[in-house]
């Protein structure tokens, strides 16, 4: 190969490298929404791709246009030209294996309200707070008062906020607790910031990356809750706040001392008044049982009244917690009762928080029995603050046996449940919804204080969990009397053999849960003859357990789930065991002594989606059968084949999640099972589930609980079956089934809520009728994928014949319909519309024929004289998603408007055949995102035609992308005005956009500079919009105090940056907003960047700091400096 050969094929491999840069720029460009990042591997290739196309390539082309013959001739630039052709060809090829997906989510940009509680009293001290952290001279503030007073009920409503406000890049608010660990607080810090700490290294090293993480969020607002001592900020890795980087601290602590040790502005959160007292006890307890019929307090009662509020001292979580005990109580001489009670308390409790300590007490011994005071203390055996879930800790009262037997598992669990809601009516207990966990409960860290306080003496309780130990300190020493011992969620790698738990005689319940255990010595388990609940789930490493285990003949509940255990020791001296929990383990092969364990009543075995446990086939039917007490038998995600006369043979079973092989076995089991199923997931076919992406799949996760899943199976003419309470029924890859009516029991499912069906080739229809059908009424939610025969949600007859009875769809609540190819219409009657006033979500995608959404009225056609206008109303529509229906022409018909008042999100996508959006634009809508749409500014859109003062008015989020046909997107100035929740404007590939404000002509030749606030806009996104001139016109600027990001690149007609900075006295701008981080354009377009305009001349130099290239850090100072000398700076 000649050197020509080599320099054709060095370009030919540079022009292709910058081919697929430029793809993949294009790509990043569309997923860089608000709220995410490129990933590193994608800033990597390109930084490569960059240096490789730009300062590389152009030293060779320097040395080939300079070295003449000479250099050509010794070979040594041929070679170098081949090294970077094959680099070139490597990054390509690196290009090519880049994931889908360019972006991760961005952490900095994640805002998220607490849940919070309503303030008692104190509002002067909340305002005072808010005006230290919106100032500039408090750099930190102390927040102190009793315990139980309202401390961090106030912070989280400054949390909130100031959320909304924008001021702080991030606000962070973490427990310190009693229990002060300096690692624990890092990893707290760095969690919130949705980073992670390396758990090796020492805590100096760790403060100091702590500190770069946080230096990248200024300014910063960390709040502390619960102080108990002062500290050292840097030991932590807390860059010390001031006015220069303009960080602020709040920690919230019982003591002033601590406030001041630690150089805080003093604020205290005092007691309530008298009369704010009394208000906020009436208002708990409820005034209905106290009033008189002419209204008031009735006599007999208001003195003893107003002295049980005297003796809660104005503080709330007393006034709360006596309230909620005295709740529904009448009658006179109880009150006296009780306040004789409330006063005892407080000769009998001594301590710091006495006076706290002991009207929280007297709550705990209003209690109606032991029983709920025993299920009460339990809930201190979890960590400070810890969201405890309400399903975990009910099976953990009904394992400790308090709650009384009863015929059935659910009935314990609803007596578990009441109890529950008892402790939370007597404010002991805090409801908390975590959405992602599920229904919590917590304890106040005052009230577990003062349970802690009680299971000193009895029953005595050992407690240190949630306190980051690496191992078991030498204060935690078990006694003779101690009935439970609690090392939840610490780091504990090892117990040592010579630990003293051979005293523990009357241990019931060890709760090692959370640690970092492997190995646990035979000889801790040789003397708890009295051990009931053994606790070591979420021991990751832990792979063995010692044989002594064996010896625990009493123990009911042995729970192993998340443990790397491939074996467990012999179960058959187990005798008492009532729940096995083998979730989430790597076990090989069926326990040995499993079918000895008579009184079992809850079986986990079974893998998860990392694809444990795939080694057990089946469990012999004579292991089974023993098992007749089963209630609770969960054996999905794995390969267990199950057969239908066995397992129908257990008529206790209540939950059952496992696998039945064929439909025959399914039917045996209905046949032989009473119907006392409250939770089911059956998979039924001839290829198992590994993993729960259908449950996960359903927008009710973990709400819906009789869930059957066809998968590869035949369905007709086998007489399928499936329980006539079923909830939820999927239907994958059954290719003969036509339509639901093939299920021969379809017409008995009354409480069917949600039905997926998903690659069933032969699927025709999903309904054959609308009359005599249940489903029709029941159904929630339908999820129809890749249904490639499916004509319609109705046979195409019925339609004609008749219209849809009432009720039709009266639940449905949403469609979901993905790559459906012969669906032409969604809704094939518009009367159907009378009947969805549930439907909230329509999404459909990727439906090739799919012509109208709402069928027009057959009548209509031809009567194009008439202005009689159609509304359809859908109250509760919230979401509508159109993404990639190329034949699509309308909506609705265009004699007819849909008035959907609720809809708050619009995404219109390759939908090139649509010409019309018949619905105005409601004030709630908060999200608008056109892509590759022709049509686009020249669509008829109802909402403009003309604006409404609420029009856009909840609009958050404005995307555009790769549209054409129109010039401007806003023809007014004064549609802005609507625009003030607008957080995100977005415009992506619109090859003739010239204008995205027009003009007001009225203003335009005059003087004035019309300022266009935009006061919550945090995204200025402009990218590949080759024709734009303008964004608002040149009498016009844009105040955005708020502005976080700015993104422009391949705008190169646009001169002018008509962002307005705050002015000082002098009439300089002064410097750009606290919230800015960041301006982001393309290497390449460096000069362009630096010519453009502003308002002020300086404002560029101000604003330099901030601009980085696409996927790299900031510019260096250097290259800035030389755009401004160099013509042509390198691309």
């Amino acid at each position: 190969m000649n050197f020509n050969d080599y320099l054709k094929n060095f370009k030919e491999s540079k022009e292709k490298l910058q081919r697929k840069q430029r793809d993949i720029d294009s790509t990043l460009s569309s997923q860089l929404v608000h709220g995410k990042k490129a990933k590193e591997e994608v800033n990597h290739w390109l930084e490569e791709v960059e240096e490789i196309t730009g300062p590389v390539a152009k030293d060779i082309e320097d040395k080939i246009e300079k070295g003449g013959w000479l250099l050509r001739a010794s070979g040594s630039l041929a070679k170098l030209l081949e090294e970077k052709i094959q680099e070139m060809e490597r990054l390509c090829e690196d290009g090519s294996k880049l994931p889908e997906s360019l972006v991760v989510d961005d952490p900095s940009t994640s805002t998220t309200e607490l849940q919070t509680s309503q303030i008692q009293g104190s509002y002067d001290v909340k305002a005072e707070i808010l005006a230290c952290l919106k100032g500039e001279e408090v750099t930190k503030l102390g927040v102190w008062g009793m315990g139980g007073v309202g401390k961090t009920t106030i912070m989280m409503h400054v949390h909130n906020e100031l959320l909304k406000e924008g001021k702080f890049n991030k606000i962070i608010l973490v427990t310190v607790s009693q229990n002060f660990e300096i690692y624990n607080l890092q990893d707290q810090i760095a969690s919130s910031l949705k980073e992670n700490l390396d758990q090796r290294q020492n805590a100096i090293n760790r403060a100091a990356m702590l500190s770069k993480m946080l230096e990248k969020h200024k300014p910063f607002l960390l709040i502390l809750d619960d102080v108990w001592s002062s500290f050292n900020l840097e030991v932590v890795g807390i860059p010390e706040p001031n006015v220069t980087n303009g960080c602020k601290l709040v920690l919230t602590t019982r003591s002033q001392e601590v406030a001041r040790s630690m150089d805080c502005r003093r604020i205290k959160v005092e007691t309530l008044s008298k009369d704010e007292a009394l208000k906020l006890f009436l208002n708990k307890v409820g005034d209905a049982a106290l009033s008189c019929p002419g209204g008031g307090i009735k006599r007999d009662l208001e003195s003893t009244l107003k002295d049980i509020v005297d003796e809660c001292d104005g503080l709330p979580l007393a006034l709360i917690t006596v309230a909620g005990s005295l709740k529904g109580v009448s009658e006179s001489r109880l009150w006296s009762v009780a306040l004789n009670q409330l006063r005892d308390c407080k000769r009998n409790v001594a301590g710091t928080d006495a006076d706290a300590f002991r009207i929280l007490k007297f709550s705990y011994d209003r209690l109606e029995n032991q029983q709920i005071k025993y299920c009460f203390l339990y809930c201190a055996l979890y960590p400070e603050d810890y969201k405890i879930l309400e399903k975990k800790i009910i099976k953990n009262w009904i394992d400790e046996g308090f709650i009384d037997e009863m015929d059935s598992r659910q009935s314990m669990t609803d007596e578990a449940y009441s109890i529950l809601r008892k402790l939370e009516d007597n404010s002991l207990l805090e409801f908390i919804r975590d959405g992602f966990r599920g229904d919590c409960v917590r304890m106040h860290d005052l009230i577990r204080d003062m349970a802690l306080h009680i299971t000193q003496t009895s029953p005595r309780f050992l407690v240190a969990a949630g306190k980051s130990l690496i191992e078991l300190p030498e204060k935690v020493k078990c006694t003779e009397d101690v009935e439970k011992v609690s090392l939840l969620y610490n780091s504990i790698e090892e117990i040592p053999s010579s630990f003293a738990f051979s005293i523990c005689i009357r241990l019931t319940t060890l709760l090692l849960a959370g640690n970092q255990l492997s190995t646990i010595p035979e000889s801790v388990f040789e003397h708890m003859p009295e051990l009931k609940i053994l606790d070591l789930s979420f021991n990751l490493q832990l792979g063995s357990l010692p044989n002594s285990i064996s010896k625990l003949v009493k123990l009911t509940a042995l729970l192993l789930e998340s443990t790397s255990l491939e074996k467990v020791p012999s179960l058959s001296g187990l005798g008492a065991l009532k729940r096995l929990n083998l979730y989430r383990t790597k076990i090989k092969e069926v326990p040995e002594g499993l079918g000895m364990l008579k009184n079992l009543k809850c079986l986990f075995l079974c893998g998860s989606e990392r694809g444990y446990n795939l080694e057990i086939d089946e469990i012999a039917d004579g292991v089974l059968l023993n098992l007749s007490k089963l209630e609770e038998l969960i054996v999905n995600w794995s390969r267990i084949k199950l057969k239908g006369d066995v397992v129908g043979r257990l008529k206790k079973l209540e939950v059952f999640h496992g696998w039945f092989p064929t439909a025959n076995e399914m039917r045996i089991f209905l046949k032989c099972q009473p119907n006392r199923l409250g939770d089911y997931f059956i998979n039924v076919g001839s290829e198992f589930v590994l993993d729960d992406s259908y449950q996960r799949s359903l927008p009710t996760y973990g709400k819906i609980k009789k869930i059957v899943v066809f998968r590869k199976t035949s369905i007709v003419g086998e007489n399928m079956l499936f329980p006539s309470s079923i909830q939820a029924l999927g239907v994958d890859a059954c290719h003969d089934i036509r339509s639901l009516n093939d299920f021969s029991t379809i017409n008995d499912a009354t409480n069917l809520r949600e039905c997926r069906i998903h690659g069933c080739d032969g699927m025709e229809c999903i309904f054959p009728s609308w009359i005599n059908n249940p489903v029709v009424q029941t159904v929630e939610y339908l999820y129809l994928q890749r249904l490639d025969k499916l004509d319609g949600l109705f046979e195409a007859n019925i339609i004609a014949k008749s219209s849809p009875p009432p009720g039709t769809f009266s639940s449905l609540t949403g469609v979901l319909i993905y790559s459906c190819k012969k669906l032409k219409k969604l809704f094939q009657s518009w009367k159907l519309l009378d009947y969805l006033q549930s439907l909230w979500w329509i999404e459909v995608v990727g439906c090739e024929e799919m012509e109208e959404i709402i069928a027009s009225d057959p009548e209509e056609q031809g009567e194009e004289g008439e202005d009689i206008i159609k509304k359809l109303i859908l109250p509760k529509l919230k979401t509508l998603k159109l993404w990639g229906l190329p034949a699509l022409k309308s909506i609705c018909s265009r004699k007819a408007v849909m008035v959907c008042d609720s809809l708050k999100e619009v995404e219109i996508m390759d939908c090139k055949g649509l010409r019309r959006i018949p619905f105005h634009f409601p004030p709630s809508l908060r999200l608008v995102w056109l892509d590759n749409l022709d049509w686009v500014f020249e669509v008829e859109l109802i909402a403009m035609s003309p604006p409404q003062p609420s029009t856009f008015s909840s609009l958050k989020k404005l995307r555009i992308s790769q549209c054409k046909g129109g010039n401007k997107l806003f023809p007014s100035w004064k549609l802005v005005e609507y625009l003030q929740s607008l957080e995100s404007i977005e415009f992506y590939k619109c090859e003739e956009m010239e204008e995205i404000i027009g003009s007001d002509p009225e203003e335009e030749g005059g003087d004035i500079i019309k300022k266009l606030i935009l006061p919550k806009l945090k995204m200025l996104s402009l990218q590949n919009l080759p024709a734009l001139k303008s964004i608002c016109g040149r009498r016009a600027v844009m105040v955005c105090n708020f502005l976080e990001e700015i993104r422009i690149c391949d705008c190169k007609g646009l001169r002018r940056m008509p962002l307005s900075l705050p002015l000082l006295d002098n009439a300089q701008p002064s410097p750009p907003p606290p919230t800015l981080k960041k301006i982001l354009i393309r290497r390449r377009e460096l000069e362009w960047w630096e010519s453009l305009e502003w308002e002020h001349s300086n404002a560029k130099d101000l604003l330099r700091p901030m601009v980085q290239f696409f996927g790299q850090s900031r510019i260096p100072q250097s290259e800035s400096k030389q755009s401004e000398s160099v013509d042509n700076p390198q691309d």
